[in-house]
Parts: structure tokens; C-alpha cells; sequence
């Protein structure tokens, strides 16, 4: 990889880094030290939002062709194909996610959505000409264009960097955008390997800088008056606040916050067949993902059977250091995390929820910040278990009476990111699922497509990602209307 720990990527190119504190990463399964680079400062942002606005008014990338722009781009997918084992281990190292997961899922996913936003460049209708209406307009057509929306400031978490990194740079910059990539600081070291690729692809200067900076300088970066739009993916309290400074300024933003996503269990199902599609996405980065299924609806007639049979299956899973292969749920990414969900396990048998599996921290794993498996029966939806997020492998099994019920515990939540019907019956599954006020809705699965938008309803955000729509959220309208003669 091309940069060195005190550089930082602006322009184009490695340089050093004006700050001079440390973002220093540690191991969560051993608490060592794994890493470390500079950390941007306030000069460092604006030197980078100086590369951006100026790549954008000045240099190339807006107006390149769509094809050159995915050319590009599949470009560079491919080189973070190439250094698979590297970025993943990077992942596994900084923050904990199973290295089983980091090779399968976290970094080729983020090549997919790559290479799925490469692939519209051709097929996006970027261009439509259509027909005046008013009658003193005779003469003359319209053209409607998707334009490139300016300079992007991307803000994202620890938990999945390299997927919700592409998930936000890949349609920007098919778009034409340019963008400043502020990682978080509990998850900066893989983002080298980002920039070495558009080096390798031949990205314009400027186009992509990447400053890894601690929270209060998210501020700095969202408030420059040079930025044109914000996207965030973050907590819900972070979301608002981003959300009024953009709204104080009349800035575009995108905001995908918080979920406490919801498996409905109809009482027809199969249990062996639901067990076995909830448990990678109730599992995946150790229960650390916005649309994970962290409330289990079950059917009161069926309670016990199921409560059990979920019970079973989370407790048999690999639980320990994520450099395993086997292992299937490692530790959580940072002490701070690890302290928030043993509160909140805290607070579940404070309340009256009653562990089946977990409950505690692990007797066995004195090093590293584990916190054990845990399902919680007999959860009241009113609980602060059941409605906040826990952020961490923490589940709460809550009975209803009938779908009339299970619709309405369903949707008593603040948040509407992802929730999923389970049922024998798919075509009843899908009516019950256009009653609940979530962003996207499973039928028998709990997971994204690239072609299908994904964002929150209620305090789950604004916008989408994913799909054409999450193309569109990188694009201005402009309406050109030329006389019709004109080709």
C-alpha cells in the first residue's frame, strides 16, 4: 500500500498530515495495539475540501463521460479485489469482525456495490427529452438531466467501513461528485487500501480525499459552506444534529441512523428454515449492524417451541477470537461498546427479561471486549431492551396474540429501517408486510439487494442507498428547454 502512517489522502496524492494526534487502533480481541495513523485536523479538512471544490469546478471528473466514470471505477474494484486478504485482516484487526466475514462479506460486498453502480452507467437514464405542455411553449422540447450534485462530505461508522463507504462513494462519484471521505476513528486503517485503488484506476485529483479525523471535526467538515451535500450514517442523535446544521444552511443531506429492526414469526412457520436465514444477519459484525433483527416476534401459541429453538441455535455458535476461521460472533469493537451493551444487559434483567442464553460478560475471555450471546425472554416491547439499539448481539424474544398485535408491536418503535416476515405462506407474508412502516421489508429473508433502495422511515433517516435511488440522491434535476429543432 502506498501510504505511510503520518499521511493522510488529499489531491490526489499521500501527504503529511498537518495534525499531529494519533488515531491509534486497537485489537478488540487483544487489546494491543494494531495500528495507528495521523489524524486530520482543522487545516487537514480544509485543505481537502479545498482538492474537492476545486476538482469539481476546475478539473475533469464532472464532465467525463458516465462510461469513462465506471470504467474507472471498476478499476479500482478490481484492485480491492486483488488485496482481499490484506483488507480484510486490517478489518478483523481494527475492529473485530470475524475474519470469516471480512473475506466473504465485508470487502467483497463493498466491490459488488462497486461494480453494481460501474454497471448504470449505461443503463441510468440520465437524459430524458420529453414533450412541452403549455401551449405558448409550442415549438420547443424539454430536457431533463441528472447533474452531478457538487461536493460530497461522506461521514461513516466503525462497523461496516468499507461497505457503507461505497455504499456512499460509489454513486457519488458515478454521479460526478467529488467527495471528502471522513472515516471514523475506531476504523481508519483499511481506507489505505481505497485510495492506493483509485490511484491504480486513475482517478482525476481531488476527485476522492479521505481524512480520518475524530468526531468534532465531522462538524467542521458538514459546515463548510463550500460543501454542497452531507452523507451520514451514524446514530440516530447524531443524525438530527447533522440534519439542522444542513437544514440551517438549506444543504442537501442523506441520513441512514438507527434501527431496532423486528423478525415477525407468523404462526405458521418453519422454524428450522427461519433459524437458519436469521442467524448470519443477527450475527453479522457481532449483532453491530443498524438492520440487524434484534426483536424476535413470536407467536404466544408457539412461544416456548421457538424461544428455545432460537436459544439452541445462538448458543451453538463459534463464539471467540475473530482471527478463527470458525469464528462466527467475535468481540465488540471498542471498550466503549462493550461497556454500553453490558448495560444495557444490565438494565434488561433490572427490568424483568429473563436470559436464556448470555446475560453477562464471559468468565472465559478475560482479554479482549467480549459480551456474551444473549437472548432475552419474556420482553415487554415497552422495555428500553426492546426500544433502543443496543448495538451488539443482544435479542429479545416478545410474544403477540394475533397479526393485528404483531403488526402494531412491530411498528411501536421510533425507528424503521429493515424488519422481515417469516411465514410458510409468502403471498400472506408480503400483505403483512406492507402494513409495517420500515424502509425495507424481507418475506422470508432478512437481507439488502443492491438493486433495491435501502434507508429508514421515522427516525431511521432521510433518503435511500442502494439502486438507481441511491444514484438519484447524488444528482440535481435540471430542466434545459431548447427549441425542438435542436438534437
Amino acid at each position: 500500500m502506498g501510504r505511510n502512517e503520518t499521511g493522510l489522502f488529499i489531491g490526489g496524492r499521500w501527504v503529511e498530515a498537518h495534525g499531529q494526534e494519533w488515531i491509534v487502533a486497537i485489537d478488540p480481541a487483544t487489546e494491543e495495539v494494531s495500528g495507528r495513523i495521523r489524524a486530520a485536523d482543522h487545516i487537514d479538512i480544509d485543505r481537502a475540501i479545498t482538492a474537492a471544490r476545486s476538482a469539481f469546478d476546475n478539473g475533469p471528473w464532472p464532465h467525463l463521460t458516465h462510461k469513462a466514470r465506471g470504467e474507472i471505477i471498476r478499476k479500482a474494484s478490481a484492485y480491492l479485489r486483488d488485496n482481499l486478504q490484506t483488507i480484510a485482516m486490517t478489518l478483523t484487526s481494527e475492529m473485530g469482525s470475524p475474519i470469516s466475514q471480512s473475506l466473504a462479506v465485508q470487502v467483497p460486498r463493498a466491490c459488488q456495490i462497486w461494480e453494481f453502480y460501474a454497471d448504470l452507467a449505461e443503463t441510468y437514464p440520465w437524459t430524458e427529452r420529453r414533450p412541452t405542455y403549455d401551449s405558448f411553449n409550442a415549438g420547443f422540447d424539454l430536457i431533463v438531466e441528472h447533474a452531478p450534485v457538487g461536493v460530497v462530505a461522506a461521514v461513516i461508522p466503525w462497523n461496516g467501513p468499507q461497505i457503507v463507504a461505497a455504499m456512499k462513494l460509489a454513486p457519488a462519484l458515478m454521479a460526478g461528485c467529488t467527495v471528502i471521505l471522513k472515516p471514523s476513528d475506531e476504523a481508519a486503517l483499511s481506507f489505505a487500501a481505497l485510495a492506493d485503488a483509485f490511484t491504480h484506476a486513475g482517478l482525476p485529483e481531488g476527485v476522492l480525499n479521505i481524512v480520518p479525523a475524530n468526531r468534532e471535526l465531522s462538524e467542521v467538515l458538514i459546515s463548510d459552506p463550500r460543501i454542497d451535500k452531507v452523507s451520514l450514517t451514524g446514530s440516530t442523535i447524531a443524525g438530527k444534529k447533522v440534519g439542522a446544521i444542513c437544514a440551517e444552511a438549506l444543504r442537501r443531506c442523506s441520513l441512514e441512523l438507527g434501527g431496532k429492526g423486528a423478525a415477525l414469526l407468523l404462526e405458521d412457520v418453519d422454524l428450522e428454515a427461519t433459524l437458519a436465514g436469521l442467524t448470519g444477519p443477527m450475527a453479522f459484525i457481532n449483532g453491530q449492524a443498524c438492520n440487524a433483527p434484534t426483536r424476535l416476534l413470536i407467536p404466544r401459541s408457539r412461544y416456548a417451541e421457538i424461544v428455545q429453538g432460537f436459544a439452541d441455535t445462538l448458543g451453538s455458535l463459534a463464539f471467540g477470537d475473530p482471527k478463527d476461521p470458525a469464528t462466527f460472533i467475535g468481540p465488540l469493537a471498542s471498550k466503549r461498546q462493550r461497556d454500553r451493551v453490558k448495560g444495557f444487559l444490565d438494565i434488561g434483567i433490572s427490568e424483568g427479561a429473563r436470559p436464556v442464553v448470555g446475560g453477562g460478560l464471559p468468565a472465559d475471555k478475560p482479554r479482549g471486549w467480549y459480551v456474551e450471546p444473549t437472548l432475552f425472554a419474556d420482553v415487554d416491547n415497552a422495555m428500553a431492551i426492546a426500544q433502543q439499539e443496543i448495538f451488539g448481539p443482544v435479542y429479545c424474544a416478545i410474544p403477540y396474540e394475533d397479526i393485528d398485535d404483531a403488526v402494531r408491536i412491530t411498528n411501536d418503535t421510533p425507528y424503521g429501517l429493515q424488519s422481515s416476515v417469516w411465514t410458510a405462506h409468502p403471498d400472506k407474508g408480503v400483505a403483512v408486510a406492507r402494513r409495517i412502516r420500515c424502509g425495507m421489508v424481507g418475506v422470508n429473508s432478512h437481507t439488502l439487494d443492491m438493486a433495491g433502495p435501502f434507508g429508514g422511515m421515522k427516525q431511521s433517516g432521510i433518503g435511500r442507498e442502494c439502486g438507481p435511488e441511491g444514484l438519484a440522491d447524488y444528482t440535481e434535476i435540471r430542466c434545459i428547454m431548447p427549441p425542438e429543432t435542436v438534437a
